[in-house]
C-alpha cells in the first residue's frame, strides 16, 4: 500500500492542478508541492526531482488544453509561437540553473517564492491591460517574454501561465479567454525544454510523472472546456478562488518547515 500513496497523492492533485492551469494558468502551485509531497522520501534531490517530474505531468496536460483552445480557435498564434522562439532557450536555462545551485538553497527559494507569487497573482490589478503601441518592437517583446517567463518556468514554475496570460493581455490587448489559449502554447513549450534538462540529469521519476500525466490531461480538457464556454468570468473566479487556498496551504507548509 505505501508503494501507492505517491500516486494517491500526486494523480488527484495533479488533475485539479490541470484544470486550474487551463484556465488560468498557476497549476503548478498545486502539483510542485504535491510531488514534493509524494516524493518526500526521494533524499537530496527533492526539488529537483519534483520539478522534473512535474514537468512531465504538466506537458502532457498542456499537450490537452492547447488541442482543445485550437479546435475552438482561441489560440493567437503569432505572438503565442513568437513568445515560444523566446522560452524554449529560456527555461532551459533556468532548469540548468535550478541543477547548479545546492539542494537546500532550491527547496528555500520554492518555499520563499510560491507564497509570494500566490499573493501577487492574488493582487494583480489593470496595470496589467495597458497595450503597447503596434510597431517593430512587438515582436521583440514577445520573444522578450517568452525568454524571461521560460526561465522562470524552468527554475521555479509554478503561476508561469498566469503571468503568461497577463502578459499577453497588456502586450496584445488580448481576451483572456484567447490569451489562456495562446499562454498554453508557450508553456507547453517551455515545459518541454525543461523537461529535456531535467531528463539529461535524472531528475525525474518517470512512472509517477506518466501515471499523474493521464489526470492532468483529463483536467486541462475539462478546464479547458469550462473556460471556452465560461469566458472571462469563469477564469476570474476560478483563478481568485483556488489561489486563496493555495496561499493557506502553502502558509501552514512553511510554518512547519
Amino acid at each position: 500500500m505505501s508503494s501507492l500513496i505517491p500516486y494517491l497523492i500526486a494523480c488527484p492533485l495533479c488533475m485539479l492542478a490541470g484544470f486550474i492551469d487551463s484556465i488560468a494558468g498557476g497549476g503548478g502551485l498545486i502539483s510542485l508541492p504535491a510531488y514534493y509531497l509524494a516524493l518526500g522520501g526521494s533524499g537530496g534531490v527533492l526539488a529537483r526531482l519534483s520539478a522534473g517530474t512535474n514537468k512531465v505531468s504538466a506537458s502532457f496536460g498542456s499537450i490537452a488544453a492547447v488541442a482543445r483552445y485550437a479546435r475552438g480557435g482561441d489560440i493567437a498564434w503569432v505572438p503565442a509561437l513568437t513568445a515560444t522562439a523566446g522560452a524554449l532557450p529560456g527555461a532551459f536555462l533556468g532548469a540548468q540553473a535550478l541543477k547548479a545551485i545546492p539542494e537546500a538553497l532550491a527547496l528555500k527559494i520554492m518555499l520563499v517564492v510560491l507564497p509570494v507569487v500566490c499573493v501577487a497573482l492574488l493582487i494583480r490589478r489593470g496595470e496589467f491591460q495597458r497595450k503597447i503601441t503596434p510597431g517593430v518592437w512587438r515582436y521583440p517583446a514577445y520573444a522578450a517574454i517568452g525568454l524571461a517567463v521560460g526561465f522562470y518556468d524552468g527554475m521555479i514554475g509554478p503561476g508561469t501561465g498566469t503571468f503568461l496570460i497577463l502578459l499577453f493581455s497588456g502586450v496584445t490587448g488580448m481576451e483572456p479567454i484567447m490569451a489562456s489559449g495562446s499562454a498554453k502554447v508557450v508553456n507547453l513549450a517551455s515545459g518541454v525544454s525543461s523537461l529535456f534538462s531535467f531528463m539529461i540529469g535524472g531528475y525525474v521519476d518517470w512512472l509517477l510523472g506518466l501515471a499523474a500525466a493521464a489526470f492532468s490531461i483529463a483536467g486541462n480538457l475539462l478546464g479547458a472546456g469550462l473556460a471556452m464556454r465560461g469566458g472571462e468570468k469563469v477564469i476570474r473566479a476560478v483563478l481568485a478562488i483556488v489561489l486563496a487556498l493555495i496561499l493557506a496551504t502553502l502558509g501552514v507548509r512553511a510554518a512547519g518547515a
